[in-house]
């Protein structure tokens, strides 16, 4: 007979829960987007026995080195920061379909390890197999279990003793101790909490694979993303065969790196030279388009800026941003119109990343108000020349960091004219005569139009 405890309104949105119903969540504000959620968990047949542990002093304590299982895929491991961690658990998200269990299959081939075990709870092992074989692999080490019982898949991992253990997906889990329905907050939750707890217990390698909302968070409470040790998503513009690999949450490296892929039909392939694959379309003596360097970590990547501006049409004019943050772009169309003197108030504006990158650094600012003067002049920018720099709201050209790292990248592709902050240019050592420092939109427009 199952016991009731208590109701739970929990978000749909940020998963966070909140004792009684308010019409709207008090952590992130949403309106209508609470979820009552009984729990009801079973009485125990026998109870809890707790061992006798003493604390140890932190200046005692006993510490190794952590052993990291590479994973043969150099983007994937510069992402999590030379691969995963034994006896560490890690969450990869994404939307359905952009390749979270293609990778995951192919990262398992590539692993140093015995016995690997893979639980689907989505998936038969026919087709599971279906995709290996488009793959080519064929591994022996790679047991496969289509289950998804909390306490069957612990059972299986104690008999089996695998190195790594692979969980597809968190949401279809669900444990016998509770009466919710599998993908409930409280069976993400337990269920992830029990995951956890035998990874540190007995030193076992664990990726959860989950699924994201509608807002592109990882579905179930928030407490999901802090148990574990290494948050991974997954990323894709609309219709795009490029896939971005982002660390929102690593306690073993860097949160900076990305890593670029490509869907093929052979899987996902790393890219190993990001910027060329981005500019491998640009077509020169277009009006509106402009190259920038983004840093993502310590890598530098070659971007393309495209702007449309054009008369409006209607009584309020489009303001359309694809790759960079909205509020950035009014920010710079304001820039442009108070101190370059364009009149974007009557004018439409479209701005695209190409290749579908999000960038949030300011550094591509420059190029992003170069291409809007671009376009709405119908003047082509020269195709030798790169924009690097942040831009004040006064119009001034602020410094930026890594500066010698984005003209490097720039050199390296054949560009001979990169304009930088005019404080920046004392800190480049090589090819002076190549950059060119400017100290306001006002000066770069004299020196390019």
């Amino acid at each position: 007979m199952a016991k009731k405890d208590k109701i739970i309104f929990y978000c749909s949105e940020c998963g966070n829960s909140q004792s009684k119903w308010a019409g709207k969540c008090f952590s992130c504000g949403e309106w209508n987007t609470l979820v009552e959620e009984q729990v009801s968990k079973k009485t125990a047949k026998n109870p809890t026995k707790f061992a006798d542990k003493t604390p140890v002093p932190l200046n005692q304590t006993i510490t190794t080195k952590n052993t990291r299982y590479k994973t043969g895929i150099e983007e994937f491991d510069r992402v999590t920061g030379g691969g995963f961690v034994k006896g560490s658990i890690s969450l990869i998200g994404g939307e359905p379909g952009i390749g979270k269990s293609t990778i995951m299959i192919q990262i398992l081939q590539h692993l140093d390890g015995e016995k690997f075990l893979y639980f689907s709870g989505e998936e038969s092992e026919e087709q599971i197999q279906m995709r290996a074989t488009r793959l080519k692999i064929k591994d022996n080490r790679i047991l496969l279990s289509c289950d998804n019982n909390l306490e069957s898949i612990l059972h299986q991992i104690e008999k089996n003793k695998p190195d790594l253990v692979v969980v597809d997906s968190i949401q279809t889990l669900y444990s016998d101790d509770f009466d919710n329905v599998p993908g409930s907050i409280t069976q993400v939750k337990e269920c992830s909490s029990q995951l956890q707890r035998k990874a540190k217990e007995q030193g076992i390698t664990i990726i959860l694979i989950g699924h994201i909302t509608k807002s592109g968070n990882i579905a179930g409470p928030k407490i999901l993303e802090h148990l574990v040790d290494t948050v991974l998503y997954l990323e894709s513009g609309n219709h795009n065969h490029y896939r971005t690999l982002r660390s929102i949450k690593n306690r073993f490296g860097s949160t900076n790196e990305v890593g670029i892929f490509e869907m093929r039909d052979t899987g996902l392939m790393a890219v190993e030279n990001p910027s060329g694959f981005f500019l491998a379309e640009k077509r020169d003596h277009i009006s509106g388009s402009t190259i920038s360097v983004s840093m993502e970590g310590t890598r530098p990547i070659m971007i393309e800026i495209q702007a449309l501006v054009t008369k409006s049409s209607y009584g309020n004019p489009q303001r359309t941003a694809n790759g960079i943050d909205y509020r950035k772009l009014a920010m710079l169309i304001a820039i442009l119109e108070k101190r370059g003197g364009y009149p974007m108030g009557t004018h439409d504006v479209f701005v695209n990343i190409v290749g579908g990158l999000k960038i949030d650094e300011t550094a591509i600012n420059l190029a992003v108000v170069t291409a809007m003067a671009s376009s709405i002049r119908d003047l082509a920018i020269p195709s030798n020349s790169v924009f690097i720099g942040e831009i004040g709201l006064g119009g001034e050209i602020r410094s930026i960091p890594y500066i010698e790292a984005r003209a490097r990248e720039a050199l390296k592709f054949g560009y001979d004219k990169i304009y930088i902050p005019k404080n920046n240019e004392k800190l480049i050592k090589d090819n002076k005569n190549k950059v060119i420092g400017v100290d306001s939109i006002g000066h770069l427009f004299s020196m390019i139009f």
